[in-house]
């Protein structure tokens, strides 16, 4: 119960927001084997969105629990001068930075080769989870109406985005918070990845494919070689190019990126 504390869960966590909620919790002094258990795996507990996104970005970001905040600064209306900056604050430090680097790897993981294999993006590191949680009717679990969610973040190795999707009583899907959340998640990133300019990177966790996937492989780099030895090198592939030399001079994708596999490289050649 310790940890459950330490990372804010039960009880506010102070954003700028009106009506914000606690979540519920066992008493401790009621809690047995049984709660033990089941708040292991997140029943007979709920907790607010914001505190999860705060848990999880702690969790990731080297183990540092912040206030979360809505509002960056106040500006002077004529001016637009800044009367008021709100800058980040640390409430607490809940796990040591050598535990969050396991716990960013775990999760990545989950993305390359687990359940949350929906949210992977070529080329880019994002590490994340799934949940599938029943809904309570009367004081009882659901059988039949879930909430699917997905909670993820990227870059895997060195977080700047934090990504919640919750979507409750999806109809005419499989109740799995893979299959419904994280491609929504997928599509945030790729915005993310846009409006933060995040950069590529190629040393992530391969992702293991399905028979469903569209599948991706690592073009090989033949900036230098001649267009014989490039169109040796890129078999499988379907070549565009421009110029009237022999020489590779530029290639797109570059070389180590990762590319739909039969997909198009342009060359330029010199």
């Amino acid at each position: 119960m310790g940890y459950i504390s330490d990372f804010g869960f039960g009880k506010k966590t102070g954003i700028d927001l009106n009506g914000e909620g606690s979540g519920i919790l066992f008493d401790v002094d009621d809690m047995g084997n049984v709660e033990l258990a089941t708040t292991a795996f997140g029943q007979g507990i709920s907790v607010t969105p914001i505190q999860q996104v705060r848990a999880v970005s702690a969790v990731v970001n080297g183990g540092n629990l912040y206030m979360p905040y809505i509002v960056k600064n106040f500006l002077e209306s004529e001016t637009d001068t800044i009367v008021k900056n709100i800058e980040p604050t640390i409430t607490n430090n809940v796990i040591s930075s050598d535990t969050s680097e396991i716990v960013r790897y775990a999760l990545e993981s989950v993305v390359a080769k687990g359940s949350g294999h929906n949210a992977y993006i070529e080329n880019y590191r994002i590490g994340g989870k799934t949940g599938t949680a029943q809904t309570v009717e009367n004081g009882v679990y659901s059988d039949s109406k879930y909430i699917l969610s997905f909670i993820g973040f990227m870059p895997a190795d060195d977080p700047e985005v934090v990504v919640y999707v919750a979507v409750q009583n999806a109809k005419n899907v499989v109740q799995y918070g893979g299959t419904v959340a994280a491609p929504i998640a997928r599509n945030i990133f790729l915005s993310a990845i846009d409006v933060l300019d995040i950069s590529t990177d190629t040393e992530g966790i391969p992702k293991e494919y399905t028979w469903l996937d569209i599948k991706y492989v690592v073009v090989p780099d033949v900036v230098g070689k001649t267009l014989e030895d490039a169109r040796k090198d890129l078999k499988g592939f379907n070549i565009e190019y421009s110029g009237t030399g022999e020489e590779v001079v530029y290639q797109s994708p570059s070389g180590g990126m990762y590319a739909k596999d039969g997909g198009t490289v342009v060359l330029m050649l010199n």
